[in-house]
């Protein structure tokens, strides 16, 4: 069966519909500086086409590229997460964000709820093990919640605690920080959860972990990650 062309209708390029979904996700890029930025290309677009591009195609992009992720994954055995979670305010209400990492520093999964309790922390850790499997060992901060909930999916014994040693996670959270000074909070939580789910697969996909590399290859991985979103929806 053929499968169906997500940009059959549309008469802008799909070149040009991916280049501003990834500049606006990729960057702390607001949907203006997108408008300009492509503008200055030659590309005449209206700021509200990005949004309409953005809450059309990034999600179909970011679950192609974590459906990937998640075969390679699943298809030998895993070392080691680092669970953690941040404050985020939604209307000046507080809510929390899960996230789990590898030990590359791949944000594999993102959650959010409203309390940070046993409830949530389960909740978060099944839906996380069942797209990728469980790991050898679950770093954690001292939050009871995940000891609880990692003792009732038989895992307690492979928990970790300690000072510095979920730093992986916390500086996971810088680059989401950006994005949510750059869009100024959120007002729905609904809309948190995709963006922070899309956000992550779009970084996941262009981290190239520069410093661990010698210029050249990271010329390679780079044009790589490049080449194979422009190939995103068109399978």
């Amino acid at each position: 069966m053929t499968k169906r062309d997500p940009f059959k209708y549309f008469k802008t390029s799909p070149e040009i519909i991916r280049l501003a979904v990834m500049l606006y996700v990729r960057f702390p890029l607001s949907l203006r500086n997108v408008e300009d930025l492509l503008h200055e290309r030659g590309i005449d677009i209206s700021h509200e086409s990005v949004r309409f591009w953005w809450n059309r195609f990034d999600p179909m992009f970011a679950s192609e590229i974590r459906r990937k992720r998640a075969e390679r994954l699943r298809s030998g055995p895993q070392w080691q997460w680092h669970l953690d979670e941040m404050f985020v305010k939604i209307n000046g209400e507080r809510h929390y964000l899960w996230r789990a990492v590898d030990h590359e520093g791949e944000v594999l999964e993102s959650f959010v709820t409203k309390a940070r309790d046993k409830k949530a922390a389960l909740k978060f850790l099944k839906k996380t093990m069942k797209r990728y499997g469980r790991p050898h060992v679950f770093v954690t901060d001292k939050l009871r919640s995940y000891g609880t909930a990692l003792k009732e999916v038989g895992a307690a014994e492979r928990q970790e605690t300690g000072r510095w040693l979920n730093n992986r996670a916390e500086n996971s959270h810088l680059p989401f920080r950006r994005r949510e000074r750059a869009m100024q909070r959120f007002r729905r939580m609904r809309s948190l959860q995709m963006f922070a789910a899309v956000h992550a697969s779009v970084f996941n996909h262009f981290n190239s972990e520069r410093s661990f590399y010698s210029r050249a290859n990271f010329k390679k991985n780079r044009a790589a990650a490049l080449d194979e979103w422009r190939q995103l929806g068109a399978e």
